[in-house]
């Protein structure tokens, strides 16, 4: 979601001039493609957040289940669920060393690990403004900031050896899963035999007591009931701090609990992976046709048939909650669908650009990913405006197939809105600013100073 290789810079000081962006003839055209297939799917999962209460993983809380609601969440879960952000992570991945081997070309290695951990503050920075001022508790720029501080020292290793550990860092979620689904189907039986002794009418344990309590508490977190629904709903559809004092524990668990759990293995593991991909050619399109036609067919044909059995079990449980634990977003074959899915992506896209096909698409794909960082931002802001209260207030307004007609409208202003701000300036305005404030020295932005 960001835009990593950098422009060319106009001095305000004379603080090391060579450490500087890339300029706009360096950039990699199969690279910014991507990048813009990422910003733009990631906006088909957040929008369910955006715009519905406590339906991103089992969409019978809320928005409906039948008809092209189903649609709508099959379609996710087969192709989108976890891809784009993966892709994303990817991508960032692909940055240091870009931006390294550009340093060692130029001889400018003693002042490239200041610059990059500027850059990193300046995303973790951003990451905090977006999720507390612009109130998108789903925000992943603040989890890139905290990964992207452990890539440094990595950057030398072997594609191999970072394939190894980008396994390594992912697997660690399915342990943590495995856990968390064997106490609650631990919560659940004991909470169900002690059902069965109240049916009989006989006194119960304090622990047996306990049992159905605390079932009861995993089920109204799971599966919240109307008067919940309408509380969020409502405080969701209030003014500004109306809305904050909402999301803030959701904000904290993400920035905290939620990170440290499992989102930080989750962004470093893809990251690991991106930055193998770009030593082994495979996202710079250097690689054969033949490579990212292997590559679509097997990502594809591997993730989506996983995608499938899992969402199969999800379905014909009538979302069950332990169903949907083992099976749903961060089930125990999570990875195993999501990361084939996304090289499938990569493939996709790749092998387009490298037999020209498509370029007007192309061309406006990577005007989106040049802008990425600005467009992310972006999606919050027009979403906040167009569901929050302080705005239009549609938050629980819309099923869920409805949200994607938003989804729609938001990719037409940002495709064509790319295109327009491209021809005038370098780079997005957050790009600048992100850019101006790494090197600590103003960026060219206007291209008619070029």
């Amino acid at each position: 979601m960001l835009a990593y290789q950098e422009n060319s810079a106009a001095t305000i000081n004379n603080l090391n001039p060579t450490i500087a962006p890339l300029a706009t003839h360096e950039r990699i055209t199969t690279l910014d493609s991507l990048r813009g297939v990422a910003v733009l799917g990631i906006l088909l999962l957040n929008i369910i957040s955006f715009g519905l209460p406590k339906a991103y993983v089992d969409p019978s809380v809320y928005g409906g289940i039948d008809g092209w609601n189903l649609v709508a969440f099959v379609t996710n879960n087969l192709f989108f669920e976890g891809t784009m952000r993966g892709l994303f992570s990817l991508l960032f991945g692909t940055s240091i060393l870009l931006l390294s081997e550009r340093a060692e070309a130029r001889g400018d290695t003693s002042e490239f690990a200041d610059m990059y951990y500027r850059r990193m503050l300046w995303l973790f920075l951003f990451g905090v403004i977006h999720a507390w001022a612009l109130l998108w508790f789903g925000d992943v720029l603040y989890w890139y900031a905290l990964a992207g501080m452990f890539l440094l020292p990595l950057r030398k290793l072997s594609p191999r050896t970072l394939i190894i550990l980008g396994l390594l860092a992912l697997a660690t979620l399915i342990p943590r899963t495995a856990i968390k689904i064997d106490e609650t189907t631990d919560a659940r039986t004991a909470a169900q035999a002690a059902q069965r002794l109240v049916a009989q009418q006989r006194e119960l344990t304090d622990e047996q007591a306990q049992a159905i309590a605390h079932w009861q508490s995993i089920e109204a977190w799971a599966k919240p009931d109307s008067r919940f629904l309408e509380q969020r709903i409502q405080s969701m559809q209030g003014d500004y701090l109306s809305v904050l004092r909402e999301i803030t524990p959701i904000i904290i668990a993400y920035e905290s609990t939620i990170l440290y759990k499992g989102g930080f293995f989750d962004a470093i593991g893809c990251m690991l992976l991106g930055m193998a991909l770009l030593k082994l050619g495979v996202l710079t399109g250097k690689r054969s046709v033949r490579f990212y036609l292997w590559m679509m067919l097997v990502g594809f044909g591997l993730g989506v048939a996983v995608n499938t059995f899992e969402t199969w079990k999800i379905i014909t449980s009538d979302f069950d909650i332990i169903t949907l634990m083992t099976w749903g977003f961060l089930g125990v074959t999570y990875d195993l669908g999501r990361i084939p899915v996304t090289l499938g992506f990569v493939g996709l896209i790749a092998l387009i650009g490298k037999l020209g096909w498509c370029r007007l698409v192309m061309k406006k794909l990577a005007n989106v990913g040049r802008m990425a960082l600005t467009n992310y931002v972006m999606q919050s802001v027009i979403c906040a405006f167009v569901f929050y209260g302080f705005g239009l207030g549609l938050f629980g307004q819309l099923e869920r197939y409805q949200l994607y007609y938003v989804v729609a409208s938001i990719w037409v202003l940002q495709i064509v809105g790319s295109s327009l701000w491209l021809k005038y300036f370098h780079f997005g305005p957050l790009e600048w600013l992100w850019r101006s404030l790494t090197y600590w020295r103003l960026q060219h932005f206007l291209r008619q100073y070029t």
